[in-house]
């Protein structure tokens, strides 16, 4: 039998998540496809993401039956966990063979939103773009206070939907988290993955410094140290691998 746990508000969704493969098998409409696929599911005129994680080579089976929570199970607790910050979770459920894990997905809400960060970072031109800078640096400051740190703080992560006065900000691929107190170095180097200019690395350090009551100054040369070192590292891989290098 599959095991698996369903949110209460989302009760007339088992069947559907005991039958997800099946769901998913003849849903055509992916929106990622890597080591692990998302898809779009419509169901009781609901739009839900389906997310079907990779099946394990046979140690990490050996893991995720015995010894630790599956990425599909942690997405789903992490997502309970978090609230407000994440499209409603739904449920998981995981499918054995042979007594150990052989498949498990995860699903969501679909969150309708307008454009991810990577937009306005990648876009010098990008419509109110130092106001979504300030209003991420605010949002990350608002998980940091919760005590909740993204460990894949990467811009496609990070979904955006324009409000009428505001913008609504929800992370995703949360299957790693951490929950604990964040010092002054923790918080900046939550940073680090967005690849940004230091332009705009600028704006976001600052606004975050400002909302924390932070020396602003020492803020940004923190965040920009952090973010100069894994840029440095990842290039100097790119490299020795023959791939072009773009800053």
């Amino acid at each position: 039998m599959p095991k698996y746990e369903i949110n209460p508000k989302y009760k007339e969704f088992v069947n559907f998540l005991l039958n997800v493969r099946d769901h998913f098998k003849n849903t055509h409409e992916s929106i990622h496809e890597a080591r692990n696929e998302l898809k779009i599911i419509n169901e009781n005129a609901q739009n839900l993401v389906v997310k079907s994680f990779k099946v394990p080579n046979i140690l990490r089976r050996f893991f995720y039956t015995f010894l630790g929570d599956s990425k599909a199970k942690k997405s789903y607790d992490y997502s309970v966990k978090i609230g407000s910050f994440t499209p409603d979770p739904i449920g998981y459920v995981e499918f054995y063979e042979d007594n150990m894990l052989m498949d498990s997905y995860f699903v969501a809400q679909k969150f309708e939103y307008d454009f991810t960060i990577r937009e306005p970072l990648l876009d010098e031109n990008f419509s109110d773009k130092e106001r979504i800078l300030k209003e991420f640096a605010k949002f990350t400051f608002d998980l940091h206070e919760n005590k909740i740190q993204h460990k894949d703080y990467s811009p496609g992560n990070i979904l955006i939907k324009k409000e009428a006065n505001s913008f609504l900000f929800k992370i995703v691929d949360v299957n790693r988290m951490e929950f604990r107190e964040l010092t002054l170095e923790d918080r900046l180097k939550n940073f680090d993955m967005l690849w940004a200019k230091d332009a705009d690395l600028t704006i976001i350090a600052k606004e975050y410094a400002k909302v924390a009551k932070f020396d602003e100054d020492a803020s940004v040369a923190k965040a920009l140290k952090f973010s100069r070192k894994l840029k440095d590292f990842k290039n100097m891989k790119k490299r020795l691998k023959g791939i072009p290098v773009v800053d």
